[in-house]
C-alpha cells in the first residue's frame, strides 16, 4: 500500500484527532441530552458535523502555538 508523503502529517494528524474526538462527544453530549430515543443517530450526526466543522480549523490554528508553548514545558532531546 502506498502512504501519503510525511508533508500531510500536519493536515492528516489534527484531521483524524478531530474526527474522533468530536465524533465521541458529540456522541456522549446527545445521548445524555435525549437519551437513546428514535431520531438520536441522526441527530448525533448533525452534531458531529457541526462540531468537526469548527474543531478542525481551530485545532489547525491552535497546534503551532500549544507546541510552542509546551516546549518550555516539556524536555525533548
Amino acid at each position: 500500500m502506498k502512504k501519503l508523503p510525511a508533508r500531510t502529517m500536519h493536515i492528516a494528524l489534527p484531521l483524524a484527532l478531530t474526527f474522533v474526538m468530536t465524533f465521541l462527544v458529540s456522541g456522549i453530549s446527545t445521548i445524555r441530552a435525549i437519551g437513546f430515543e428514535t431520531g438520536m443517530v441522526p441527530r448525533w450526526m448533525e452534531s458531529w458535523m457541526a462540531s468537526w466543522m469548527v474543531a478542525f480549523p481551530i485545532m489547525l490554528l491552535l497546534m503551532p502555538a500549544m507546541r510552542r508553548l509546551l516546549s518550555f514545558l516539556i524536555e525533548t532531546k
